[in-house]
């Protein structure tokens, strides 16, 4: 099974999207949006630019823990993943998304 979106409403009216692997474990989340139609949009950007490594930003949290982004060709980060326990999970984890991220099924958990 491949990748799945959910886009989700938070609390205070503002929405975000996972992607989920095909095991159902989420790889990426966004950032908070104001309106649908922008996380929609962000959606878009991470099937456009996931396949790219040059896109990924390997980072480490203030707890020594791996992570990444993925950002667009502006920079601007679309997606966030978990901490990683290893710098090697957290490259499985960019792997995952480069599979997974030009997934065209998106679940809408608004309606």
């Amino acid at each position: 099974m491949s990748g799945i979106y959910e886009i989700s409403q938070a609390k205070d009216g503002q929405y975000r999207f996972v992607l989920k692997a095909g095991n159902g474990e989420v790889i990426l989340t966004s950032e908070l949006y104001k309106a649908k139609a922008s996380a929609q949009n962000g959606i878009e950007s991470v099937q456009k630019n996931s396949p790219d490594e040059s896109k990924y930003e390997r980072l480490t949290a203030k707890n020594g823990k791996p992570y990444f982004n993925l950002k667009a060709a502006n920079h601007q980060i679309i997606g966030t993943s978990q901490l990683y326990a290893s710098e090697q999970s957290r490259d499985h984890g960019i792997e995952s998304v480069k599979t997974n991220g030009p997934s065209t099924h998106i679940k809408d958990l608004t309606v």
